[in-house]
């Protein structure tokens, strides 16, 4: 059998396999996208649809490398299957790795790591996402190189010498970080919903994140330096050296900056006393607002102006929580001195009472607002003190409602409310006055 009659054959191989595998690839992806239909989540689609390119790479790839195989090349084509075949195996193998950890990253980003709400975690992706690929792609160039007969000696050592190790240690450590933001806030939540505490799952849930951030962002800090560390030795470095140093350096880092010492120790006592939680109203350091993220050097507020305060822990005496636990509707309305009282009150408990039974506010109220006292008799008119609880942050949304229906249901009982008066006497002739509204 002369040349071209094998080399015919193999082509003629190498088609069959390739339309194949093809067919093959086709039913099994029309398959799994009905499949993928039927889910309720959507990284089934993408996952399709990113291997797609890959897929078909490799079965083209194949088909040609089976028809190789029966090929009876010339001495000078021996490269192909010499050298070629190998590099191109190496190629399509670092494309595959490449494609699986950035699919990986970007669903590991989207469903685990935003449940902690901290920044580093999403550094760390970011970071992955930038320096696999790198890695992959130095480590398939070095490959190579070294099949075509390019000296690489030097760094083939290297590796022979470190990569296992390294590798292990990337890898665990890579592995730790991950877990720890999976696995961290699953943790803390079940911790937590185990305690016997009086808050509502809304509480527990903002108790939950505010742990979350912290102590993920610690746990990852603690796991990035094991790994400088153990990555030191295996260059022969001496960590107790390095951890002297370190040491040395954190003195002086403390000595120097005592505000920011005096800042992570308030944190720390401000997040493991529960004192406040992220999405809790709470006035600190005289500014109110809404407190949007805390860790352990600051507390980020955003006031009702929309205005965004940050206040370092350290400079923290007194926190007042306006939604912790429960919330209370506390405020008074005025009525004219010549209103009946007990008629007052009765429409006021009376529109407390409808508001609670209302099932748009049912949900957001606990006790219906109710007449407490006679709060203060007013230059214009009598204060009347109205309190009821609520779920936390509702208390204004119920304030706001209640005052609208008291308004309506006063001004159709005659009930008036009051606003400044005057009046003016001439003389001693109490019949001749004026009286100015």
């Amino acid at each position: 059998m002369n040349t071209i009659t094998r080399l015919a054959i193999s082509v003629g191989i190498a088609a069959i396999v390739i339309i194949l595998l093809l067919v093959v690839r086709g039913f099994l992806h029309s398959r799994l996208h009905k499949w993928a239909k039927k889910t309720a989540t959507q990284w089934d689609d993408i996952i399709l649809h990113a291997t797609q390119t890959i897929s078909l790479f490799w079965c083209i790839w194949l088909g040609i490398w089976i028809g190789i195989q029966y090929a009876n090349f010339p001495a000078q084509w021996l490269w192909i299957q010499d050298k070629a075949t190998p590099c191109i195996f190496i190629a399509l193998g670092v494309f595959t790795l490449i494609v699986a950890a950035i699919l990986f990253l970007k669903w590991f980003s989207s469903t685990i790591a935003k449940e902690t709400k901290s920044k580093l975690d999403d550094i760390i992706i970011d970071v992955l996402k930038f320096g696999l690929p790198i890695i992959f792609c130095f480590l398939g160039l070095i490959f190579i190189l070294d099949i075509i007969g390019i000296n690489v000696q030097a760094i083939m050592e290297w590796l022979n010498q470190y990569a296992v190790s390294l590798s292990l240690i990337i890898v665990i450590g890579i592995a730790a970080l991950l877990s720890t933001t999976a696995l961290i806030p699953h943790f803390i939540h079940t911790s937590i919903t185990k305690l016997k505490v009086e808050e509502t799952e809304e509480e527990l849930k903002k108790r939950s994140e505010t742990l979350v951030s912290v102590l993920t962002a610690v746990i990852q800090i603690i796991v990035i330096i094991t790994i400088f560390l153990l990555i030191m030795s295996e260059f022969d470095k001496n960590i107790w050296t390095i951890l002297a140093g370190l040491s040395v350096v954190g003195v002086a880092i403390g000595f120097g900056a005592q505000s920011l010492v005096k800042d992570i120790i308030a944190g720390l006592f401000i997040i493991f006393e529960n004192q406040y939680r992220k999405g809790d109203v709470v006035k600190i350091a005289d500014i109110s607002g809404l407190v949007e993220e805390i860790n352990l050097r600051r507390t980020i507020l955003r006031d009702l102006d929309g205005i965004v305060h940050i206040v370092p822990n350290g400079e923290i005496r007194v926190a007042s929580n306006f939604t912790k636990v429960w919330s209370r509707v506390n405020m008074n309305i005025g009525v004219a001195y010549s209103t009946d009282l007990d008629h007052a009150i009765a429409v006021i408990n009376r529109v407390g009472e409808e508001l609670a039974k209302d099932p748009k506010w049912s949900d957001a109220i606990l006790t219906p607002p109710q007449f407490l006292r006679v709060d203060d008799l007013g230059n214009s008119g009598i204060d009347l003190k109205i309190l009821g609880d609520t779920k936390p942050m509702r208390q204004w949304d119920v304030m706001g409602e209640l005052r609208l229906r008291l308004k309506r249901e006063f001004d159709k009982e005659e009930i008036e409310i009051p606003w400044p008066h005057m009046k003016v006497y001439f003389g001693n002739q109490s019949s001749e006055k004026l009286s100015f509204k």
